[in-house]
């Protein structure tokens, strides 16, 4: 999430049962900021296809630092697919297609499409692949995720946003998203390992519950860096005997990993 993001420990574990997945830089500040809304619009354009475009536009400006030149067929898809109107206050959904981030209270925001539809995407998600998400905050992520692939864990520490985001997931019908409040620093080894994790908000270094917790050939994409600066979106891919490769692709700005000590 940005200027958003969330975080979460073991505590409360709430279950959506089983849901088949659907068929399957310029400088980005990913948390606090966001890139201004391009003037794509044509007349009669509808909102969600405008956001796609300007999307396409914002990763192929990036693809020099992400290797993401563009929207992949199954995460168009799923952005398609999800109705992020739903996902933020009644009062802003006249702006759930901006190519912004949105509060949703709880002093946390709903993440910039962009940002989302690159996480996704540097995940390289499948649609056999079991994933974790740290910082479930609206749920919009966990929905474009489980759209993609066949299950999604997700941890979020604000119980206020874990209850209200599993009821919206549920009554959307999701029923491959299992969520749980706790601390997402410890990653969730219950349900490990995975085939990819994806972190919410920037801790100031790599948690290695999270390296210990991904499949060989996995891909971890986190924010790390200082509470306050620019953070560097890193994807880690953990090679056949176990070590960690690090590649950093932009720069971003992230709420802070919170924790339960």
């Amino acid at each position: 999430m940005q200027t958003p993001a969330i975080l979460g420990d073991p505590a409360r574990t709430r279950h959506m049962s089983d849901r088949r997945p659907a068929p399957l830089r310029r400088r980005l500040l990913a948390g606090a900021g966001a890139w201004p809304l391009a003037a794509l619009a044509q007349d009669g354009d509808a909102p969600r296809e405008r956001l796609l475009r300007e999307i396409d536009l914002q990763l192929r400006a990036s693809a020099a630092q992400t290797g993401v030149a563009g929207l992949s067929e199954p995460v168009r898809s799923a952005l398609r697919a999800v109705p992020r109107e739903r996902f933020v206050p009644a009062a802003l959904r006249d702006h759930a297609f901006d190519d912004r981030p949105l509060p949703i209270g709880e002093g946390q925001t709903i993440s910039q499409p962009t940002v989302v539809a690159l996480m996704t995407e540097l995940l390289a998600a499948q649609p056999a692949h079991r994933l974790l998400e740290v910082g479930t905050g609206s749920g919009y992520q966990a929905a474009v995720l489980a759209e993609c692939v066949a299950r999604v864990y997700s941890i979020e520490i604000v119980p206020a946003l874990g209850a209200r985001a599993a009821a919206l997931l549920r009554e959307l019908g999701y029923r491959n998203i299992e969520l749980k409040i706790g601390d997402g620093y410890r990653g969730w080894p219950e349900a490990a390992p995975f085939d990819g994790i994806v972190v919410t908000a920037a801790p100031d270094h790599v948690p290695q519950p999270l390296i210990e917790q991904l499949k060989p050939g996995g891909r971890l994409v986190i924010p790390v860096g200082p509470q306050g600066a620019i953070q560097h979106l890193l994807l880690i891919r953990k090679d056949a005997d176990g070590r960690a490769v690090t590649r950093r692709t932009i720069d971003v700005r992230f709420v802070p990993l919170t924790r339960e000590w």
